[in-house]
């Protein structure tokens, strides 16, 4: 199986894997031509690989469709999982949807700005003031329903499976969870409500590669957004178990001449 990666520090423990900066992609177009698998290609190389050369690459073209934009990725879970999704308002920025969202959305809700990630561009809004400074700060509004929550969940999905998950207890200061604004980690039983919920939403939508934020309110489990690009900090053996999940799968999905030729 040959295979080439565009992010060496994400396939460093795979092996025969042909690792080529993406900036150096058309100096190297006969080797991408003979790969089998294309591994995290950055997002301004898509159209060249899937349509142009007619790559199949990891993680899924749907993966960095969706993950690409909290505003698709909000259309989408609004579609087809509507009772496991926050109540979520996304418009134009302007004074008038401003003012109708303050008078909408009970307080305290949470304000996002699209294409933001590990905790960064999430406001907790509780007043006048804060929603002002949100909105002077997002080019579109985008408001979403408060959960009572001290922690939520990361679900790693890789191809068609979970290979782990934890829970992200709230940090010191409050509202985030995330590890990387001070989020503390802790491996405890996930409930099967929320491995549930991530297997249809990956398996209905073509995600073989994120992680799934889930808050559990209650045993009813809602899906905030799930990262296509994730880490795996402070959970032993998560990394070697998402590296073996992304052999199996790729694998298991080679195309039909490929399975033929190696049997002859």
């Amino acid at each position: 199986m040959k295979i080439v990666s565009f992010d060496a520090l994400r396939t460093l423990h795979l092996p025969n894997v042909h690792y080529i900066k993406p900036e150096n992609m058309f100096g190297h177009l006969d080797v991408i031509r003979e790969a089998d698998w294309v591994l995290f290609p950055e997002y301004w190389q898509l159209n060249a690989l899937v349509h142009g050369l007619k790559k199949r690459i990891f993680p899924s073209l749907a993966s960095y469709m969706i993950g690409h934009d909290k505003v698709e990725m909000t259309r989408t879970f609004m579609t087809i999982i509507p009772m496991n999704h926050p109540y979520t308002e996304i418009c134009a920025n302007t004074p008038y949807e401003a003012e109708r969202i303050w008078d909408t959305m009970p307080t305290p809700f949470v304000a996002k700005i699209p294409r933001s990630s590990m905790g960064n561009g999430v406001f907790l809004i509780d007043n006048p003031v804060q929603w002002r400074d949100y909105t002077e700060k997002s080019p579109i509004i985008y408001a979403q329903e408060y959960l009572p929550i001290d922690r939520d969940l990361r679900i790693v999905w890789v191809g068609n499976e979970v290979v782990g998950g934890y829970w992200r207890l709230q940090a010191e200061q409050g509202f985030y969870n995330n590890v990387s604004q001070g989020g503390k980690v802790e491996v405890a039983l996930i409930p099967k409500e929320a491995l549930d919920l991530v297997e249809y939403v990956a398996t209905s939508l073509g995600i073989d590669h994120g992680g799934f934020d889930v808050a559990m309110v209650g045993s009813i489990p809602y899906l905030i957004e799930f990262n296509r690009i994730f880490g795996n900090q402070g959970v032993r053996d998560l990394q070697q178990s998402a590296d073996i999940g992304i052999m199996k799968y790729l694998t298991e999905n080679l195309p039909n001449d490929f399975i033929e030729n190696q049997a002859i």
